[in-house]
């Protein structure tokens, strides 16, 4: 499966260009937030975003509102916070939102249910908006500023593949957490091969 995956678009034009152009080698694509400018524009790329013809699993960054985001899914879109969604035998988590906080208790309480829907796969893709803790995606200014929470989940779940953004300092960063590979995508976006 070639997966198309982006975070921090902000709306971009140029990026806007280059992901229409990747998506048509993809047969997923994945959203990890911060679509917009504080919400302006977000209509615009949620509109952009069906016009590739292809499952986009989006989760909301910082810029966004959850419900914003809800309100405006439509046609090949799937708004995956707190979800589960299934393509060619592969679990996709999504989580979205999250800032600068090590701790997301509202995610930590809703883990265990999240545990025991990847034991039923065997791929598992995380998709957040926040970095794990603790690695190259959340290192920024001499620290780490990623979510511990969510560094927790990737170790007992062991996903294949988790994406996140947020930080536009680490995009196009990649590293590894046990066997999982951790990847900023960043606003162009990465085909990666799961």
């Amino acid at each position: 499966m070639n997966i198309l995956a982006f975070a921090d678009l902000h709306a971009q034009q140029s990026s806007m260009q280059e992901l229409q152009k990747k998506a048509k080698s993809a047969d997923l694509i994945i959203a990890a937030g911060d679509l917009s400018v504080f919400g302006h524009h977000l209509e615009l790329v949620m509109t952009f975003l069906t016009t590739l013809s292809k499952p986009v699993l989006v989760v909301h960054g910082n810029h966004e509102d959850e419900e914003d985001i809800r309100s405006l899914i439509k046609g090949p879109l799937h708004f995956v916070h707190g979800q589960c969604y299934v393509h060619d035998r592969t679990l996709f988590i999504g989580w979205g939102g999250g800032g600068f906080a090590l701790v997301d208790r509202v995610f930590e309480q809703k883990m265990h249910l999240l545990l025991r829907q990847c034991k039923k796969y065997d791929r598992t893709v995380f998709i957040t908006h926040q970095p794990p803790y603790g690695t190259k995606l959340d290192y920024i200014y001499g620290h780490h500023a990623g979510s511990k929470s969510y560094r927790d989940f990737i170790v007992k779940a062991k996903p294949t593949l988790a994406i996140s953004g947020h930080l536009h300092e680490t995009a196009k960063k990649r590293d590894v957490l046990g066997k999982t590979l951790c990847v900023n995508p960043g606003h162009n976006g990465l085909l990666l091969t799961l």
